[in-house]
């Protein structure tokens, strides 16, 4: 009986024994027939090999990271813009023209605007003439910036005297608004009509005609360049805005008929007294010129200022004039300006401007674009650091030295001015120096 149950025993586990064999190999079977199966019939059966063979092979190496820096972006697609291509077509017309630029006035604080007449004007225009009409004082040898202009025509730097005044002169002009009086007047007229007796007298010594007339005043400051859409056959440029009751007469740009009848300042005034017309101030005087022989004019927004020592009541009545920061963003078409800490933008400079007349000192201030200064007294003490921080460090180096300058520097930098020019009209150069009272 115990040897029966022995035996059924070890047949039992016999049978576990193969059971248990059975079951491993069925499913190693599987795993070997799928294998090779990648192009048979069972090939839909992959996902289950790939799922397995997964499971079983070691994890794959890790995939470099993509790059995190974007791929270069296309070059922006600029809209077509007619009136930008016209401007560039009509510049480089200009740039084959011949051109005269005439500057009138006092040196005072050319040291800062010279450098900005270089870039922005003189510079600006390849085939441009300077011709400069000035008094000696005590700053012109600050003229010795010029030195750097691409072309130097003529240079007038005369002794000033007293323009004796005629009886038509006393019933047309008004000393009003003139700090100097008729005298004044006349002494700026001269300075104008000078300007254009040397024009003539150098097309005439060189056999040619000028294309273009630009008259502007050295103690303008420039923010940008002069734009060729300033330049309209048959019509004389004016800028918008301080008018007082006339035309703005701190710029011009004509043709040679049109730039003859805006700077004959002297020669005009017995027509204008023929016209009948009386009390005029220079903007007045100048808008009767234009009228009278029958020129046509138009305006413009230019980016300059007029940089004024001069003392400003503020805020400005109504025929009052407002004195505008360095900082503004413009045009100024050459409202008054000085270097300053302003007091009064946004709102506040809306509502002065937009209280005074606009046919007596009116300037632009829409869109924040003017920022006003407190112009009551001199210039602020440390307006050089607001002064260089506006201009830049080009300006800056220039104005620094300036006004370090010895009398030796003075001598040679006028001398290179002298010798670039073609007819000098002036002192010496050591007596332009001498006239400063400089060191060394």
């Amino acid at each position: 009986m115990l040897k029966n149950q022995t035996k059924l025993m070890l047949k039992w586990a016999s049978d576990l024994d193969w059971r248990r064999a059975l079951f491993l190999l069925a499913p190693l079977s599987l795993l070997i027939f799928l294998s090779f199966s990648f192009t048979s019939p069972f090939s839909s059966l992959l996902p289950l090999k790939s799922l397995i063979l997964g499971s079983l092979s070691p994890p794959p190496s890790p995939t470099p990271a993509p790059s995190l820096r974007p791929p270069p972006s296309p070059p922006p697609i600029r809209p077509y813009d007619p009136e930008a291509k016209r401007l560039k077509r009509k510049k480089a017309e200009l740039d084959r023209s011949r051109i005269a630029i005439c500057l009138v006035g006092g040196a005072r604080r050319f040291e800062l605007t010279g450098p900005t007449i270089v870039k922005n004007v003189l510079k600006e225009y390849r085939n441009a003439d300077l011709f400069l009409h000035s008094p000696l004082d005590k700053d012109a040898y600050k003229f010795s910036i010029l030195k750097s202009s691409p072309r130097i025509a003529a240079v007038r730097i005369f002794v000033p005297e007293t323009v004796l005044e005629t009886e038509a002169q006393a019933r047309v002009l008004t000393a009003s608004g003139s700090p100097n009086g008729i005298q004044g007047l006349l002494q700026y007229f001269n300075l104008v009509e000078g300007c254009l007796t040397m024009i003539t007298a150098h097309q005439s010594k060189n056999n040619f005609t000028y294309d273009w007339i630009v008259r502007t005043r050295v103690d303008s400051y420039w923010f940008a360049p002069l734009s060729p859409a300033t330049f309209i056959p048959g019509s004389y440029l004016v800028p918008p805005g301080s008018s007082y009751g006339g035309l703005n007469d701190r710029l011009g740009v004509g043709d040679p008929r049109t730039s003859r009848a805006a700077l004959s300042r002297l020669s005009l005034v017995p027509s204008l007294d023929a016209a009948g017309l009386r009390n005029l101030n220079s903007e007045s005087a100048f808008k009767a010129q234009l009228t009278t022989q029958h020129i046509p004019f138009h305006q413009l927004r230019v980016p300059f200022c007029i940089l004024s020592d001069r003392s400003y009541a503020f805020p400005p009545s109504r025929f009052g004039v407002p004195v505008a920061s360095l900082e503004s963003r413009g045009p100024l078409s050459g409202a008054k300006c000085r270097p300053c800490n302003a007091i009064c933008v946004g709102p506040c400079a809306a509502d002065v401007v937009g209280s005074l007349d606009p046919e007596w000192s009116w300037t632009e201030w829409r869109n924040n674009t003017l920022e006003l200064c407190d112009a009551h007294g001199p210039w602020e003490l440390g307006w050089e650091r607001i002064f260089d921080r506006v201009a830049g460090a080009g300006p800056a180096s220039i104005r620094r030295r300036i006004q370090g300058m010895d009398m030796s520097r003075c001598v040679a930098d006028t001398e290179e001015f002298r010798k670039r020019t073609g007819t000098w009209d002036a002192p010496s150069s050591r007596d332009i120096c001498r006239k400063a009272a400089l060191k060394g």
